[in-house]
C-alpha cells in the first residue's frame, strides 16, 4: 500500500529526531521552515520538501503532524489565512504532538472538522533518542477511525501506542503524568539539598530511600546528577517543567479544581526561572535549593 504523505511542522529537538524516523521508514516528508535551520536543512537533504507557510504543508499533506512547545504555538499555525486549517481536505488528520491544554485542542478539533478533516491529540512520552529508533510512548486521543487510519504510522514512530478516548483525553493524561514526574523530581532535589543542609551524605541518603518503594526512574534521573553531575539523564528544562505544571493547574482550574500538590513544583520551578535557570535541566533543581538553602 502507498504510504500517506506527511507534513511535519516543529523540528525541535524532538520533531527532528521523528522526522529522521518518518524518513527512514520511507515516507514523503513536506517540512515548515523552523527558526533553527540546521535541522530543516538536514532534513531536506535526506529527500524533504519544504514550502512557506502551514497551509502549504496541508496541501501537500495526508497528515499533518504538529510537535510545538505551546498550545499558543500549535493555535498560530492552526489558525489564519496561511494556517494549517485553511489547506486542510476532506480525510485529512492532524496530529498535536505536543504537551497543549485539553481546552484548546477541543476547540481546535471542532474547527478542523468543519472542513471535513480530523484532529488527534497524541503527546510523547521518552526522549528524543527513543524517537530515533521509533520507540517514543504515544498517548493519542480522538475519533477512532482516523485513529485506526494513522496507527500505522504512530506504529513506525512509537513502541507504545494508546489510544485513549475522545480528543483531549491524551493531553490531559500527559499533563497528569508531567505534574507527577515534576513534582517527584522537585522533591527528590529537594531532598539532596537537605541532605546537605543537614551534614549527611548524599550517596548514604540515596541508598536508604532506594532500598524501599520511593525508588523510582524519575528519582534516579535527579541522582544522576546530584552524585554523578550528569544532567542529561533527564534532559528536560526547567522551563519546560514550568509550562507543563503551569498547563496542568490551569486545567485543573478551569474544572474548578484549586490543585494543592502542584503549587509547591510550580514555585520551585518558577523560582528557578526567576533565579536564572530556565535552560538547566531539571534535575538541576538540586542546585537552586541547595543556593536557596545553604547560600
Amino acid at each position: 500500500m502507498t504510504k500517506p504523505r506527511i507534513g511535519f511542522i516543529g523540528l525541535g529537538l524532538m520533531g527532528a529526531a521523528m522526522v529522521g524516523r518518518l524518513q527512514d521508514q520511507g515516507y514523503e516528508i513536506t517540512v515548515l521552515a523552523n527558526r533553527s535551520r540546521a535541522n530543516v536543512d538536514a532534513a531536506v537533504a535526506r529527500g524533504a520538501s519544504e514550502v512557506g507557510s502551514a497551509k502549504d504543508v496541508a496541501e501537500a499533506s495526508d497528515i499533518v503532524m504538529l510537535c510545538m512547545g505551546t498550545s499558543d504555538h500549535v493555535e498560530s499555525r492552526m489558525r489564519g489565512a496561511d494556517g494549517v486549517i485553511a489547506g486542510l481536505s476532506e480525510g485529512d488528520v492532524v496530529i498535536d504532538f505536543g504537551t497543549s491544554l485539553p481546552g484548546s485542542t477541543r476547540a481546535l478539533g471542532s474547527e478542523v472538522a468543519e472542513v471535513g478533516a480530523t484532529m488527534l491529540d497524541a503527546p510523547l512520552g521518552r526522549t528524543p533518542a527513543h524517537a530515533k529508533d521509533g520507540l517514543l510512548n504515544i498517548m493519542c486521543s480522538g475519533e477512532k477511525t482516523a485513529f485506526d487510519k494513522v496507527e500505522p504510522v504512530l506504529s513506525d514512530l512509537g513502541e507504545n501506542v494508546f489510544h485513549l478516548g475522545d480528543l483531549g483525553s491524551g493531553h490531559t493524561i500527559k499533563l497528569i503524568n508531567n505534574f507527577f514526574g515534576m513534582t517527584v523530581a522537585n522533591a527528590m532535589a529537594e531532598a539532596f539539598a537537605m541532605a546537605d543542609v543537614m551534614g549527611v551524605n548524599r550517596k548514604e541518603l540515596y541508598d536508604v530511600m532506594a532500598a524501599g518503594p520511593l525508588k523510582s526512574g524519575m528519582m534516579d534521573f535527579v541522582t544522576g546528577y546530584a552524585l554523578e553531575g550528569d544532567p542529561n539523564q533527564l534532559a528536560f528544562a526547567i522551563k519546560n517543567a514550568a509550562k507543563d505544571v503551569g498547563y496542568y493547574t490551569k486545567m485543573a482550574s478551569d474544572a474548578g479544581v484549586d490543585s494543592i500538590m502542584s503549587k509547591s513544583a510550580l514555585t520551585g520551578l518558577t523560582s528557578a526561572m526567576d533565579d536564572g535557570r530556565s535552560d538547566d535541566m531539571v534535575s538541576q533543581m538540586v542546585d537552586f535549593y541547595v543556593k536557596r538553602y545553604k547560600g
